[in-house]
């Protein structure tokens, strides 16, 4: 499949697009920095739901894929430097989450 690039005019944004925008850009702040419960819940959205999420997505004119292929790097390079940074606390935490 071959990547397509759509140049947006952020003028012609229709007040819908903007709306489920913002529900995307906060569902990626609540993984990024909400509660445990928060994160694993946006998380469980943007890698896991599939109808809703395309939907939320195509309502923002955002192509699905892209966004989750993006969103996807950020997990892998912040787990990464996770696990470089401090394996130590990365092992406690995965405890905690089993326990």
């Amino acid at each position: 499949m071959e990547a397509v690039s759509v140049e947006r005019n952020p003028a012609q944004d229709t007040g819908e697009e903007k709306l489920w925008r913002a529900v995307i850009a906060n569902t990626v702040r609540e993984w990024i920095h909400g509660p445990l419960r928060l994160r694993r819940e946006a998380e469980q959205y943007l890698f896991h739901n599939t109808e809703d999420y395309k939907t939320v997505c195509y309502s923002a004119g955002i192509n699905p894929w892209n966004l989750r292929e993006r969103l996807q790097r950020i997990r892998e390079r912040t787990n990464s430097e996770a696990r470089a940074t401090d394996p130590q606390k990365l092992n406690v935490a995965v405890a905690v989450e089993h326990a």
